[in-house]
């Protein structure tokens, strides 16, 4: 009886995580809309404007595909639109031309930082 009380009360745990993440990305969603990004978008802008020194300004989009919780296509498909959007640019990596390096462009580096103030105070709000 014991390990079902466990079992029972870890599910509820992991409903629990889920139903944050889902309530945080939707307001995420929600309060980047009128900048035309969402929180997916975002994560591959933050993700490019804190890269490491080592990392420099670029990063390759198989590093990208590690971080963010997209597939592989679906993350193409993202960095497209943000290319699209002259948010980033796509190069072919120099030390394996198999590789594609992402960049923020000067536009990217601006919009995140004019909405990286929105995303933390969500995260403030919904976590804190």
């Amino acid at each position: 009886m014991a390990v079902n009380a466990a079992a029972t009360r870890l599910e509820e745990q992991w409903r629990d995580i889920l139903s944050v993440h889902a309530r945080t990305m939707c307001e995420i969603d929600r309060v980047l809309h009128p900048h035309r990004l969402g929180a997916s978008d975002f994560e591959v802008l933050d993700i490019l404007a804190t890269a490491s020194p080592e990392e420099g300004d670029q990063c390759r989009v198989q590093n990208l595909a590690g971080r963010v919780h997209l597939s592989q296509s679906a993350l193409s498909r993202l960095i497209g639109r943000l290319e699209k959007d002259g948010l980033v640019e796509r190069s072919v990596c120099v030390e394996d031309r198999r590789g594609v390096s992402v960049a923020l462009t000067r536009k990217g580096r601006d919009l995140h930082a004019e909405v990286l103030p929105l995303q933390r105070d969500v995260l403030a709000r919904m976590l804190g």
